[in-house]
């Protein structure tokens, strides 16, 4: 299977209801390097000129951008205009996981040194802003982890059915909605789903990670690709000792391969927020964000 090319613009205009007099703002909008994907091209180009800008890595290893900016303004324009080429993934046999009970063993504290990989999942398996741990998530999955069953195995049946039992709904919830109404209520957008299924996870004593990135979608047969009609994607990736970091995406019933361009990876979308930030001033404000992911012929 051959490698896939894409053109990503993420644009976010920000328009303030009164001057902005100082801010200061955080960008997750350069793809993470990784095994699978090379960024090929990217440019970010902000309106007003910040007055400082810093290039550098977050807690987690993700390309992340600092913008000050120290005169007032009335808006701000933020585009990031990327060319990434994504790569095959190696093969990833579910069924010959460990037991998902051995991972929860394997990354429980015992007192034994852990190995380097450990470390690092473990920071993956606590609550964290979006993610709570709670009994009622755990129960929820119960059916899908049953005793002995592979990790990854468990993990596929749980993406399964999060797709069949909920709704996709981008009216139903907004960023701070509870998971427990996401849960009674069955429908949410992607971040909904993926904050779900860490939560799942997670309550068991298993690491899981939240991924933002994009999606190729498709358009309605016979009608163009419209510039800005595409959107942020979410999906999670869960820690396997012998497999590694496998992802998994819940809101298409999918493992994510040559559709999916990985931005950024953290415990939530707290983590890996686009675009966040502090101002002095404002007012009311509501960012508008237009996403276009195109498909591009090979190299």
């Amino acid at each position: 299977m051959s490698s896939a090319f894409y053109q990503i613009l993420h644009d976010t205009h920000y328009r303030y209801a009164s001057p902005v007099s100082l801010a200061q703002q955080l960008a997750h909008l350069w793809p993470r390097r990784c095994p699978w994907q090379r960024t090929l091209q990217q440019q970010l180009v902000v309106s007003p000129q910040p007055g400082q800008r810093e290039d550098t890595l977050d807690v987690f290893g993700n390309p992340l951008t600092r913008l000050v900016f120290e005169r007032p303004h009335e808006q701000l324009k933020v585009s990031a205009q990327l060319q990434v080429e994504v790569l095959p993934r190696a093969p990833v046999d579910i069924h010959a996981s460990p037991a998902w009970e051995e991972v929860c063993a394997h990354l429980r504290y015992s007192g034994k040194p852990m190995d380097q990989g450990q470390l690092q999942a473990c920071r993956f398996r606590f609550e964290s802003p979006y993610v709570h741990l709670k009994q009622m998530f755990s129960a929820y999955a119960a059916d899908c982890f049953s005793p002995g069953r592979p990790l990854l195995a468990a993990v596929d049946s749980l993406m399964q059915k999060i797709f069949s039992e909920f709704r996709f709904d981008a009216a139903a919830t907004q960023v701070a909605t509870p998971l427990a109404q996401v849960l009674e209520e069955r429908r949410g957008v992607c971040q909904d789903f993926a904050h779900l299924m860490l939560a799942c996870l997670r309550s068991r004593g298993l690491a899981a990670r939240y991924v933002s990135g994009y999606l190729l979608t498709q358009p309605p047969p016979g009608q163009p690709r419209l510039i800005g009609a595409d959107a942020s994607h979410a999906w999670i990736s869960v820690y396997c000792p012998k497999q590694g970091w496998v992802d998994f995406d819940p809101t298409n019933n999918v493992r994510p391969a040559l559709e999916h361009i990985t931005l950024a990876w953290g415990r939530d979308f707290a983590d890996v927020s686009p675009l966040r930030g502090v101002i002095l001033g404002g007012g009311s404000h509501d960012p508008e964000v237009q996403v276009t992911v195109l498909p591009l012929a090979g190299g």
